[in-house]
């Protein structure tokens, strides 16, 4: 039987691959599989959320020129607010009835894109920064997973794919940070956290470098497009693991 810690860092290059061409989609990646490989579901998330921040850092850096600053104060500001509500919930709730909840949210965000998401054109107003980022606050603190809602935000209100993927790096990169502080102060970045972090960088960095070569090849309507199949396939794969 493989080893726990290499099934560590193939995930984490699926999942920093995934994230570096669509520009989100790291937890989701990565959270299908790592409940089973750590002791509980709040190291899980906390793992999850530091490797996505590495993976999002090293986006940021290369790409700092393209952030858009001004999209991005109101959206983090809501998500701060409610990712540390939830992370603080999560003391409270059964691993088990958190995995159920994450299923059910993996396959509702798949139905949403494929069959409503299309009909629903998001204007990058100071509403939609406050929705979309408690929305993503709620989904981070709970599932290390707060990508769908933001990504709405900014795939209206970017046009530019280079200033799309910097500017939703850095929302992921603060907001990660934010969370990971949050989960420390909880308990939930232990020992078991720090081994799956010396084993998961590697392949954040592998598949963060193999991404940026697909990224240079896309378009930003293909790029749309990738964004919304990734989902879908997520909700299956959660659906019959």
């Amino acid at each position: 039987m493989m080893d726990a810690h290499i099934y560590l860092l193939i995930l984490c290059i699926g999942a920093s691959f995934v994230q570096r061409v669509t520009g989100f989609g790291f937890g989701i990646f990565i959270m299908t599989w790592l409940t089973a490989l750590m002791p509980s579901y709040g190291e899980a998330t906390a793992l999850s959320g530091i490797l996505a921040l590495c993976t999002s850092l090293m986006v940021a850096i290369r790409m700092w020129r393209h952030i858009q600053w001004n999209h991005l104060w109101l959206i983090l500001i809501a998500f701060m607010a409610f990712s540390a509500v939830c992370i603080f919930a999560l003391t409270q709730i059964h691993d088990s009835v958190l995995n159920v909840i994450l299923g059910c949210v993996l396959i509702f965000a798949s139905f949403y894109f494929l069959f409503i998401s299309g009909h629903i054109h998001l204007k990058p107003t100071c509403t939609t920064q406050v929705v979309a980022g408690s929305l993503s606050g709620m989904m981070g603190g709970f599932f290390a997973m707060q990508g769908p809602p933001a990504v709405l935000y900014f795939l209206a209100s970017e046009n530019d794919k280079n200033q799309y993927m910097a500017t939703v790096q850095t929302y992921f990169l603060v907001g990660n940070i934010g969370m990971a502080m949050v989960r420390a102060c909880n308990g939930f970045v232990t020992p078991a956290v720090g081994y799956g972090f010396l084993y998961g960088i590697g392949g954040v960095i592998i598949g963060n470098v193999i991404g940026a070569l697909v990224f240079k090849r896309i378009s930003i309507n293909l790029l749309r497009t990738l964004v919304y199949i990734y989902l879908a396939i997520s909700g299956v794969m959660i659906l019959f693991r």
